[in-house]
């Protein structure tokens, strides 16, 4: 016998409702991740001729073993340092990203990678 699945959603409030909830709300969070992910990979695979400034600064940070990591939440960025930058992105850091203006920075710290990814 075969089973289908009810076009019919499931009444609010039974374990049914909630499962279905929790399954799109996981499905929703796998999207925007994979989203993301594509995003950065993109970002970070475009051509240097194309790169912007504050892209190549994310990059020269990063690539001079920096680990600060972003945490965006309603379009508001915060970056988070958790272990000690090697000196030379440390140095970078602080002569080259900490000295721009707070909308140039904010781009900069939007292309670091995020601490929702691995």
């Amino acid at each position: 016998m075969m089973t289908s699945r009810s076009n019919v959603p499931p009444e609010s409030g039974t374990d049914d409702a909630r499962s279905a909830d929790t399954e799109r709300a996981e499905t929703d969070r796998k999207r925007a991740l994979e989203t993301a992910r594509r995003n950065a990979n993109l970002a970070l695979s475009r051509d240097s001729g194309t790169e912007t400034p504050s892209l190549k600064l994310a990059k020269k940070y990063l690539s001079l073993g920096g680990h600060r990591r972003s945490m965006i939440d309603d379009n508001i960025t915060d970056v988070r340092h958790w272990d000690k930058d090697p000196p030379e992105a440390e140095r970078f850091w602080k002569e080259r990203v900490e000295t721009l203006p707070k909308d140039q920075r904010k781009q900069v710290e939007d292309f670091l990678p995020t601490i929702n990814t691995p």
